[in-house]
């Protein structure tokens, strides 16, 4: 891209002069505790503070993993957005929640990244419990203009006189909020500015005096009454002013648009800067300023590259580094162990079946690589569709696939389905369409916290009549019920899948109907139903209670949704059933199956053992499993006190005739 100054940061020749004035002038970013040490520097040492920032993302997220392509794009942006603003009088929304750690380092909170996205460090998002400077959570994308949109209509209303800045990047406008809020704002007077990252357009920003004088002069209050007299004048004129205006608004947008590109934006009666260079702090300040001062809702377009200064997150090709686990900073490879994920066998077996199966399409929605689509892609690219940040689009042209004769496959993240929840149910399921949807990151993920645990899937998607949920074990049970959705062709299914390494296959003793059973006792006290990736904990939790003397049956569901006919029959033979689910309780797995019982005429006591309906706290998968009582060791105590509990409650107490003389 032209008209972008050479890179800065480390692995870069062309940083060698920065990096002799950091030398020289001392570490900056030590001094920074808040916003108004940034506001207090000047140009040179903006230029060094920058350096610095990228030297101390690439350090610590190298250890941690994180965002890093994203927020080394975001960090002349940052600066210039908290020299303009006064956060946190001034509210700055991030959309999405990921590019803001250039914002938690201007706001004081360099230290927590030592932890960061890890228990006891800092959130990878936005967060209002950690600083005052932080407004939503919420870390989906395209929404932070709609809240923008009604935090901008409350201050006019309360008669407080604070800026609302939305930063949104290119990516999130593929999101239809987006534009829903866009047409909302165009229709108010409020101050608004929203921010566009633009880190995927081809052509350069205009930089320089003219650009900054022109994009000053169209935000002058004075330039747009002159130009609503001129329309008057003219309008009054009859026959040679109308058509004299129409030819004047014509000379003046295309001069505008020779200067400034803006297609997207142009129909949207919404003022509009830009392009200007996101890695000019100068530049965007100028931008901003202008924004600030005009009193209504302005569109700055800023240009910036993701990856930017760090030559690895520049050059890769498939995302520019968006969130990495630990890598070594000299190469940007990762450190982690080779190991087989769970995204990686399902992507496998999709190429494989869409190699039988000319009818099967991939639909993804902005996460062609993190969800697998991407394999799928690079063989078959007429027969892959990325529809953007666009899940409800994505739901319902799938609907539209099917009913051309395809069956499409929409692989996307557990809780972005939640998005689609009204495309599923009646644009999918009502019209009984063979789509397939696969779902990555379901159960508790950890690092990314609440917003992006896959845990509501199984409760959400549960009622929706006719859809199929197949909740695999392992790498077999993945490719073999992957295989079992696709082959249905009366109605959706939903393959969900949890987050990181697949675990070791875990072979069934027998199965009964769709239901398979992994272990098996002469006894039979307990059946202990594993959802899904928790099959080697009902395995283990088996081993536990043998030692106490009690007969586990253990059984993976395999289908979850509708409940087997042969697991309530499992349960009919048992003293107790207990459930165990990585989703929520709620309309989980365990009540879905107590109500099948209940319809059957099986009274046998259950115990449901599942996520509870909460905001967890980042953190590891297995730390939060063991918050939540979620282990081997805390399941088999629960189900020994319970098992205990029914031993005694069978024991009935002799009954005494009344009269009868006690035996001596």
């Amino acid at each position: 891209m032209t008209g972008v100054r050479a890179a800065r940061g480390p692995i870069d020749s062309a940083l060698m002069s920065v990096e002799e004035d950091t030398a020289k002038h001392g570490r900056l970013l030590a001094t920074v505790h808040g916003p108004q040490d940034v506001k207090r520097m000047s140009a040179t040492e903006l230029d060094i503070l920058a350096a610095e920032i990228r030297d101390f993302l690439i350090a610590k997220v190298s250890r941690t993993g994180g965002h890093i392509g994203p927020n080394l794009g975001v960090v002349e942006l940052t600066l210039a957005l908290h020299r303009v603003f006064d956060s946190p009088r001034d509210r700055l929304l991030f959309d999405t929640g990921h590019q803001a750690y250039v914002h938690k380092i201007i706001t004081g909170r360099q230290q927590g990244f030592d932890q960061l996205k890890q228990r006891g460090g800092l959130s990878g998002y936005p967060s209002q419990a950690e600083s005052e400077h932080d407004i939503i959570e919420n870390s989906h994308a395209s929404t932070a203009l709609s809240y923008a949109d009604g935090l901008a209509k409350a201050y006019a209303l309360r008669g407080e006189s604070r800026s609302v800045v939305a930063l949104v990047g290119d990516g999130a406008l593929t999101g239809g909020m987006c534009w829903e809020a866009l047409n909302n704002i165009a229709a108010t007077s409020n101050p608004l500015v929203i921010v566009v990252n633009d880190n995927g357009r081809s052509y350069a920003p205009t930089i320089g005096g003219l650009a900054d004088h022109l994009s000053t002069l169209r935000l002058n209050p004075g330039y747009e009454k002159v130009l609503d007299a001129v329309k008057d004048a003219l309008g009054s004129t009859p026959l040679v002013g109308k058509p004299m205006y129409e030819v004047l608004h014509a000379v003046k947008k295309g001069v505008k648009d020779a200067v400034a590109p803006q297609a997207m934006f142009e129909d949207l009666g919404i003022k509009y800067v830009g392009p200007v260079d996101g890695h000019d702090v100068a530049a965007v300040e100028v931008a901003l300023r202008a924004a600030k001062n005009f009193g209504g809702p302005v569109i700055v377009h800023a240009v910036t590259r993701k990856g930017y200064g760090y030559r690895p997150a520049e050059e890769d090709e498939a995302d520019c580094f968006h969130g990495p686990g630990a890598f070594d900073i000299a190469t940007g490879k990762s450190t982690a162990a080779p190991s087989v994920k769970w995204t990686h066998v399902f992507a496998d077996e999709l190429v494989a079946i869409a190699d039988e199966r000319p009818d099967v399409v991939g639909i993804t929605a902005a996460m062609a690589e993190p969800t697998g689509i991407a394999k799928l892609a690079h063989k078959y690219p007429e027969r892959t569709y990325d529809v953007g940040i666009a899940e409800q689009h994505a739901a319902t042209s799938a609907a539209g696939l099917a009913l051309g004769g395809l069956h499409p496959v929409v692989a996307v993240y557990a809780t972005f389905l939640n998005r689609a929840f009204d495309q599923v149910l009646l644009d999918v399921a009502m019209h009984k369409l063979p789509v397939t949807f696969v779902l990555d990151r379901a159960g508790i993920t950890g690092p990314d916290g609440p917003s992006h645990y896959g845990i509501w899937d199984m409760s959400v998607f549960g009622v929706v009549p006719g859809l199929r949920i197949a909740a695999p074990r392992d790498a077999a049970t993945l490719r073999e019920e992957l295989r079992e959705a696709v082959a249905v062709d009366d109605g959706p299914t939903v393959v969900r899948f949890p987050t990181g390494t697949v675990i070791a296959d875990l072979p069934a003793v027998r199965r009964v109907g769709p239901v398979d059973v992994l272990v098996e006792s002469t006894r039979t006290d307990v059946l202990l139903v594993a959802v899904g990736a928790f099959g080697q904990l009902g395995v283990e939790v088996a081993a536990r209670l043998a030692e106490q003397g009690y007969g586990v049956t253990v059984v993976d569901p395999r289908w979850v949704r509708p409940v087997p006919a042969e697991l309530v029959e499992l349960a009919a033979g048992h003293r107790m059933v207990v459930t165990v689910e990585d989703g929520v309780r709620v309309g989980g797995v365990g009540d879905a199956l107590a109500q099948a019982m209940r319809d059957a005429g099986v009274w046998v006591p259950l115990r449901d053992l599942g996520v509870p309906a909460d905001w967890h706290p980042h953190g590891s998968r297995n730390q939060i499993l063991a918050d939540l009582g979620l282990t081997a060791q805390d399941v088999a105590r629960d189900v020994t006190g319970w098992i205990s509990r029914l031993d005694a409650d069978s024991v009935e107490p002799p009954t005494l005739t009344p009269n009868t003389p006690t035996p001596n």
